[in-house]
């Protein structure tokens, strides 16, 4: 059976006790002066800062200075750290029409930034079953879509890094997605992982 070759970045299943993802976020600011666009499922980092002035969306809130930790896209390879996932983006009242975030747009972006939520990510070649367990690094091989609004993150399998018990990889494969429509052993395998290189855990080697 042949998996879809579909990339979405990131997506929150459930929490590491079995538990389902129940939206939980925490917001973040993105500045006009980022001049990288945003999708929903793009891992982010804190850079450090936060709002220098006070800002409001739709649907978020109202928030003053110093409310909302300032992120940037996490950078894909070994010991980039990771804050959280991109699932949602607060109205633009000037671009309601778009479903993500462009580049130089002010934003404020719901994150979801637990470490123990597992995600379910799509990988850019064949996962096997005995892979499982290992830690991955990220890749960007696809831009994301402007038209789904969908991010173009992967776990890289084919170039960069392939899996291994490196400390410093970015995720932790857990398993293999339980679908009638996902093979492990075919390409673009669809798998479930933790954020390894968190930015408020320690991470841990592979096994």
């Amino acid at each position: 059976m042949a998996n879809n070759d579909t990339p979405f970045g990131l997506r929150p299943v459930r929490h590491k006790s079995g538990a389902p993802y129940n939206g939980a976020v925490n917001y973040y600011y993105v500045p006009s002066t980022y001049a990288t666009a945003l999708f929903v499922g793009d891992p982010v980092v804190k850079t450090g800062t936060s709002n220098t002035t006070a800002v409001s969306a739709p649907g978020a809130g109202d928030y003053g200075i110093g409310t909302l930790p300032e992120i940037n896209k996490a950078a894909a390879g070994t010991t980039n750290r990771i804050t959280g996932v991109i699932v949602g983006i607060a109205p633009n009242p000037d671009g309601l029409d778009k479903i993500y975030n462009p580049a130089s747009t002010e934003a404020i972006i719901a994150v979801c930034d637990d470490p123990d939520v597992m995600f379910e990510i799509q990988c850019d070649a064949a996962i096997s079953a005995a892979q499982v367990g290992l830690n991955a690094v990220l890749i960007y091989t696809n831009a994301g879509s402007t038209a789904t609004g969908r991010s173009g993150a992967e776990l890289d399998n084919s170039t960069a890094a392939v899996p291994a018990t490196t400390v410093g990889f970015q995720l932790k494969i857990l398993r293999v997605k339980n679908a009638v429509d996902n093979e492990a052993g075919s390409a673009f395998t669809k798998v479930e992982v933790m954020i390894n290189q968190h930015t408020e855990t320690t991470a841990s080697v592979g096994i």
